[in-house]
């Protein structure tokens, strides 16, 4: 974590004093974003983050939320937070999954035995682990990141959107109409240049662009509630698959906090046109069919903090932008739709929150580069086509997954086949299988083997370094802040120290000074050397056997307005802790290789440390 770049000051490093602060965004904005859930204040955080916009959030609550539906937080997503900045604070409050324990009929036909008990992320899936925080916690950490930026970026609450229209011809081509619901009969008119509809799956801004959620319902109804109680059940500090025979199923996801609960509870089937509300579900009914499933173990509740009853169902939009998904060439859209305003989906894998996020952390990078004349307008109409890819995979996973966890098993072979799927699916739950397909900003595999565990189209993996100035050891991605900036990580050859004469210093010198380089005709007078293409190197020597002022200025570069020297670019391999990153993400050791990292942070190249006019061409088909 870097700050005082341009000069000292007291206080907390990281909150921008007030009379720093950008002024309050007015009625015409570049961003409007529509929804205070995960999506809208994951990208309302990003762009924050970036800065040099003008944003606003509005919500049609009162305030923040205090009680939240989701509670699951993938691996994928605690490394996204972690590029925001509050990693550390979930790792801190939440409950860690470590083990999953799945129950069914004992063979005797009498009750539930413990069929299993495995570890819940595979080894080396990602550095960070999977857990348990309450939804309304996260937002919070996202709040107080976005009110420390220098945007100084607050929600408008008691707004509700009444009217979208959209005017191609105007500077700023959407006019959103607001009830104000703090002052009845008033109303507020914002114009923005883009608007972003994270307003669920009742969203209206969806319904403004004349799409609909499609798909079909599994007409089953599921019961929520999060509990302190006291049981016998041995595993009630696992999270927990439990079939019973006859009773149903029950999902147990334990909660931050050491005793509060979470249970999935399966209940009958909806029938005809009934829908999850005309049943009329109660807490004591749910604790009913739980104990009933949970039989013959003692099952009490002492009390409810929440609960809900909701049907399963799977649904996608056609598109995530406002241009139709069959006619999609030179148009580019201004209204985008995220999370569950345009796929919903069962609550079973724990995806909800965290595909949304991921939603609006691919669009946000994309939204601040067209804004601040970064890249090409063409570059938005990517987020529709990846996302609603990932989406469709999604709703095949959850239906499969919510349909094995409902059957009621009637051999062993049955039993066991929600487990297997569960495994076989471990990376997905996870969140690091996402891959993007070869596009404008996702190049080709030519050279993959150079860097076989860096895959183009998925996220980078991370691994323990040691940074070379201060010996430092961490992961790698920490260097990957949510700060919209290209990542250009040179994994040098086995003889190359950094000095004249190895192919680090010659990309280094290519980059800057070349004139065909991204760095020199994507960058800009007056700003940071790294504001465009933030260029990082890793080594194989270990830190001690490596001199840093033999390396290129490229990755010493002088920053701010006070012209300090940046120490944090260069790393070598955790030789102490015995795993070293070339080994484990299968880096070329004779070769090494440039990997290209989008802001997102998905691979989007692998290339030789020499092929300057591929990574010129890369960054030329999109960038201005």
């Amino acid at each position: 974590m870097q700050f005082y770049l341009d000069g000292f000051r007291t206080g907390d490093p990281l909150k921008t004093p007030e009379a720093d602060k950008a002024p309050k965004a007015s009625d015409h904005v570049d961003v409007a974003i529509i929804g205070c859930g995960p999506a809208g204040l994951t990208l309302a955080a990003q762009l924050a983050a970036i800065g040099g916009m003008s944003v606003r959030i509005f919500d049609k609550k009162d305030g923040p939320l205090e009680v939240g539906q989701a509670d699951g937080i993938a691996c994928r997503s605690l490394e996204m937070f972690e590029a925001f900045g509050f990693a550390e604070k979930v790792l801190k409050e939440s409950y860690w999954v470590n083990e999953v324990a799945f129950w069914r009929p004992d063979p005797s036909g009498s009750g539930l035995h413990r069929a299993d008990r495995i570890q819940d992320v595979e080894d080396d899936l990602s550095h960070q682990p999977h857990v348990i925080l309450n939804q309304a916690r996260v937002h919070d950490f996202y709040l107080e990141m976005m009110e420390n930026s220098a945007m100084g970026l607050v929600p408008d609450y008691n707004r509700d959107l009444a009217g979208l229209v959209c005017d191609d011809s105007a500077e700023h081509p959407v006019t959103l109409t607001f009830d104000c619901l703090d002052a009845p009969g008033q109303q507020e008119v914002v114009h923005a240049k883009y608007v972003v509809g994270c307003d669920g799956a009742r969203s209206k801004v969806r319904a403004a662009m004349g799409y609909a959620l499609k798909g079909e319902a599994a007409r089953q109804l599921w019961g929520v509630m999060d509990v302190l109680a006291v049981t016998d059940f041995p595993d009630y500090r696992l999270k927990c698959a439990i079939q019973s025979a006859e009773a149903g199923s029950i999902l147990i996801i334990p909660r931050e906090g050491g005793y509060l609960t979470r249970l999935y509870i399966e209940m009958d089937a909806l029938h005809g046109d009934e829908r999850a509300a005309d049943r009329g579900v109660t807490a004591e009914m749910l604790e009913g069919k739980a104990r009933a499933i949970l039989a013959p173990y003692h099952f009490e509740v002492k009390e409810v903090a929440w609960f809900s009853a909701y049907e399963i169902g799977q649904r996608v939009c056609d598109s995530f932008d406002d241009l139709p998904s069959d006619i999609r060439d030179g148009d580019i859209p201004c209204i985008f739709i995220a999370g569950d305003a345009c796929h919903t989906h069962s609550p079973k894998a724990g995806q909800g929150m965290n595909v949304s996020m991921a939603d609006t952390f691919n669009l946000g990078w994309k939204l601040a580069a067209v804004l601040k004349g970064r890249a090409q307008p063409k570059l938005l109409a990517t987020y529709s086509e990846e996302r609603h890819a990932k989406a469709k995979e999604l709703i095949d996973f959850d239906r499969d997954m919510a349909r094995l966890f409902s059957e009621k098993p009637k051999t062993a072979e049955e039993s066991a086949q929600f487990q297997r799927y569960f495994q076989k699916h471990g990376r997905y739950t996870a969140g690091v299988e996402t891959t993007y397909d070869a596009s404008l900003i996702i190049g080709g595999t030519a050279h993959q083997d150079l860097a076989k565990g860096q895959v183009v189209g998925k996220r980078f993996h991370s691994a323990p370094v040691i940074r070379l100035a201060d010996a430092k050891p961490l992961e790698l991605s920490e260097a990957l802040t949510a700060n919209g900036r290209w990542r250009v990580i040179c994994f040098a050859d086995a003889s190359d120290t950094g000095g004249p004469g190895g192919k680090v210093a010659a990309l280094c010198d290519y980059l800057l000074e070349d004139p065909k380089s991204p760095l020199m005709k994507f960058g800009r007078d007056g700003e940071d050397l790294d504001a465009v293409l933030d260029v990082r190197a890793v080594f194989q020597q270990a830190h001690r056997d490596l001199d840093l002022f033999t390396m290129p200025d490229l990755l010493v570069p002088k920053k701010g307005k006070l012209g300090l020297t940046d120490y944090e670019k260069i790393f070598c391999p955790d030789l102490k802790s015995g795993v070293d990153i070339f080994d484990i993400r299968g880096i070329d050791r004779a070769k090494g290789a440039v990997v290209v990292v989008r802001p997102d942070q998905f691979v989007a190249q692998v290339l030789p440390l020499d092929a300057y006019d591929d990574l010129g061409a890369f960054f030329a088909e999109f960038m201005m």
